[in-house]
């Protein structure tokens, strides 16, 4: 027998336990408070507050730390700004776009100083991308890049903006007021892009921004534009994976932005010196490209734009200067189809200069000679000894003052010359000889 009445109260406590079931016990407690709870354990000698520390630890949340250390998650308040928080994601996780909004609403306005305000921004910005509305959700997005650059969020927030300008870049093209994708994005994605590289600079995002914003150039013919960021990603990534890749389309970008010999040509400059540069990192590369080849095409385009340039000044007729980019493409590129057109014409544009001109020029019959065959009073193949307006020496196919089967100048081609060459009072080619 129990020594005294606690014990002998507790030890019956716990044989109606055993044979009742620890239901009816358990019930009975239930309908009392927790003091008049505290104060039955305490009359059978039992602690009843171990109880509710135990049935608490089964609803407890541990986590590893960064050392790997299981430590305990605080328990969240359900009237806290973070289970209000916590609510709004539960709802975006669990597909309810709208009440996930509504939720991340209300809380911005209700707390608009409060630390969670960026994930606040974050989480609408997200419910309004998965509503399809991604031009509504860049404003909160934008607002977090701006003002909370130093949170948590910020890298994922420059994530989903890649994301969207990809999708712009693409063709995706913004709504209308909210009802049909008729608004074109494309400058959208430029500033997007441009962007993220200036707010997360050296990163392996911005990495991918410089490259697809270099591809989005490319891929609208935008050569120029496709050429400087290309060049830019090169600057910033010079070890990056992409840099094979860079390297050829800022070629191909300088070489398709050379649109005649009419043209600029300081594109075909900087794809040659950047060939020549693949050719001394590359040259596996450069030769699989056909790198010689290409600086040969290079050259004849150059020497095009030397003829041209010529052209250009005997038809504001100044002999002077066009005898001076015929001088200059002769030296320079000596072997091109250019120079062979251009000594072609050049005893009509010698018969027009001054002797200190002829003096200080090079011997243009002696490469007449050696490169054309003929004697410096031979007719060129292109040109009529009274129209010398009528050769192509641009090389673009196009001919100034060419006579019709109508024309007088087609019916006695000596008899007049064409009315409106600026070189018409040039003399013969015989004539040139002479002087």
């Amino acid at each position: 027998m129990p020594s005294s009445p606690s014990k002998f109260a507790a030890c019956l406590l716990v044989a109606l336990t055993g044979a009742f079931g620890g239901g009816i016990v358990g019930n009975a407690l239930e309908g009392v408070g927790l003091s008049a709870r505290l104060s039955v354990g305490s009359t059978f000698g039992v602690d009843l507050r171990g109880w509710e520390r135990s049935a608490a630890a089964q609803t407890e949340t541990y986590q590893l730390d960064t050392l790997d250390r299981w430590q305990k998650v605080a328990d969240v308040d359900p009237t806290s700004e973070e289970a209000q928080l916590l609510s709004a994601r539960r709802a975006l996780v669990n597909g309810e776009v709208s009440r996930a909004k509504n939720l991340a609403n209300a809380f911005i306005e209700r707390y608009p100083l409060s630390r969670y305000r960026a994930d606040a921004l974050l989480l609408r910005g997200d419910a309004k991308l998965a509503a399809g509305d991604e031009h509504e959700a860049l404003f909160d997005y934008e607002e977090i890049a701006r003002r909370y650059y130093g949170s948590s969020v910020f890298i994922p927030t420059l994530e989903r903006e890649f994301e969207i300008a990809q999708s712009y870049a693409n063709g995706l093209k913004k709504r209308f007021f909210g009802t049909f994708r008729l608004v074109d994005a494309s400058e959208d994605a430029q500033e997007l892009l441009i962007r993220i590289q200036e707010r997360l600079p050296g990163s392996e995002l911005a990495e991918k921004a410089g490259m697809a914003l270099g591809d989005f150039y490319f891929d609208r013919r935008e050569m120029m534009m496709a050429a400087e960021a290309y060049s830019i990603y090169l600057e910033n990534y010079p070890r990056s994976a992409g840099v094979t890749k860079a390297r050829l389309r800022l070629i191909y970008a300088y070489l398709a932005g050379f649109r005649g010999p009419e043209y600029d040509a300081s594109g075909l400059l900087e794809a040659r010196a950047k060939l020549r540069s693949m050719q001394a990192l590359q040259p596996g590369l450069a030769q699989q490209i056909g790198a010689t080849s290409v600086l040969v095409r290079i050259e004849e385009s150059e020497a095009a734009k030397f003829l041209s340039t010529a052209n250009w000044y005997l038809e504001v007729n100044d002999p002077i200067s066009a005898e001076m980019f015929i001088r200059r493409l002769v030296q320079r590129h000596p072997r091109s189809i250019a120079t062979l057109e251009a000594l072609r014409i050049v005893p009509l544009v010698i018969a027009r200069l001054p002797q200190s001109v002829i003096r200080e020029a090079p011997d243009y019959r002696a490469l007449r000679k050696s490169l054309l065959g003929v004697e410096w009073s031979d007719i060129p193949e292109m040109a009529s000894p009274t129209d010398p307006a009528a050769v192509d020496v641009g090389g673009s196919g196009k001919t100034r003052a060419e006579p019709t089967a109508t024309s007088p100048a087609a019916s006695t081609a000596p008899a007049t010359p064409p009315a409106t060459p600026p070189q018409s009072a040039a003399p013969s080619p015989s004539t040139g000889g002479k002087s």
